[in-house]
């Protein structure tokens, strides 16, 4: 089996794009949560999210803004050699085409093989194989896992994985039916918790073997040395209360990268900021890692729950925080429930040593466990 490198990373949130001054934002505790403007949303259960400003200038014509998000991800990538593979992990692509009334007719893409084709022509790299994954929330966490399978049993050298979602009429409609919307403020992992915050995200990443990275003179980022995915059947939204199917998928990741629980020294969590989904994710952190206590954090109070782009975006915020040895504060964190006290802090958080947990659960039970090392392979 073949190393596999996280080489390159694009993103763009509600709090700026790029790797670096994204986790600046999110170390100084900023949040992008401001009032809709984008639709009406005074009937529904909330009014904010994190939206990202698009000039009218930046979208070309035809395009949707899923497209001009996509497009400030391009320059971080099209000097790379070309990929074997591309995966396309959206999952709403389709709202802004059910919104516009115009049917069969509009121009722009709305279906993920659409945007695999065209990304693939915006970016000059005809050969690429393409692979459209939707798995709901985890989309991008369970491409990045696809992707790095493919490399590390040598199918291809190389793999960009690639998402973006935002905030449409029509998801944030669903959203308030299921009462799933914070009234006002995120708070992961707080015993006041009461919904989530949409977002608009996009993210890149480019995976590759020693071969790629090599070619590409690029020294790598990080190395993705586990992955593990399981169903847990549950609900078609709600979450198996005991954790088992993030269990299995984090449980895969360790054997898979031949760590411990010990060796893990931070946890990037889903961390929505709903009652069932934290309490699920802190039942699955003490099942494997016992009464232990290190940083578990979340930033999705932050930027928002950009669907499909998140773990993408949470990835490279990952991959900072093993570079710098700390973690950004959970924004909106107030007063830790129980289970959080001495992991999930309003603070950043040191970490010696260890590789970092990136996990990501979504509807239809479905969850995904990366780790992270550096690239050496040698966290010291």
């Amino acid at each position: 089996m073949s190393d596999v490198y996280l080489l390159a990373e694009s993103a763009e949130t509600a709090l700026g794009g790029g790797e670096a001054n994204l986790f600046e934002a999110l170390r100084s505790g900023r949040s992008g949560a401001a009032p809709v403007t984008r639709f009406d949303a005074s009937r529904l259960i909330a009014s904010k999210a994190a939206c990202i400003d698009v000039s009218p200038e930046e979208r070309k014509s035809g395009e949707n803004l899923t497209q001009a998000l996509l497009r400030r991800l391009f320059p971080r990538l099209s000097h790379l050699p070309p990929v074997d593979s591309i995966i396309w992990a959206g999952v709403k692509g389709n709202a802004e085409f059910i919104e516009s009334g115009q049917g069969i007719t509009c121009p722009y893409p709305h279906l993920p093989r659409h945007y695999s084709h065209w990304i693939r022509d915006e970016l000059g790299w005809p050969q690429a194989r393409l692979l459209e994954v939707n798995a709901a929330c985890v989309s991008s966490t369970l491409g990045l896992a696809l992707g790095a399978e493919r490399i590390a049993s040598g199918r291809c050298r190389s793999a960009l994985v690639i998402a973006a979602d935002i905030v449409s009429r029509f998801t944030f409609a669903g959203f308030s039916a299921l009462n799933a919307l914070t009234p006002d403020t995120c708070r992961p992992f707080d015993s006041g918790r009461n919904g989530l915050l949409l977002g608009d995200g996009a993210g890149a990443i480019v995976l590759s073997g020693e071969e790629y990275a090599r070619d590409s003179g690029m020294p790598p980022l990080a190395r993705l040395s586990g992955w593990g995915m399981a169903n847990d059947a549950n609900h078609i939204t709600a979450p198996a209360r005991d954790g088992r199917g993030l269990v299995a998928a984090i449980q895969a990741a360790l054997q898979g990268a031949g760590l411990k629980p010990d060796d893990v020294g931070a946890v990037c969590a889903h961390g929505t900021g709903t009652v069932y989904n934290d309490a699920m994710e802190l039942t699955a952190v003490e099942t494997i890692f016992g009464e232990r206590r290190f940083p578990v954090f979340s930033i999705k109070g932050a930027v928002g729950h950009t669907l499909g782009a998140a773990g993408c975006i949470e990835t490279l915020i990952s991959v900072r925080a093993l570079a710098e040895r700390i973690v950004p504060p959970t924004s909106g964190l107030r007063s830790p429930e129980p289970r959080a006290v001495g992991r999930a802090s309003e603070a950043p958080q040191k970490f010696r040593t260890g590789a970092i947990l990136k996990t990501s659960s979504g509807f239809g039970g479905v969850n995904v466990a990366l780790l992270l090392e550096s690239a050496a392979g040698a966290d010291t």
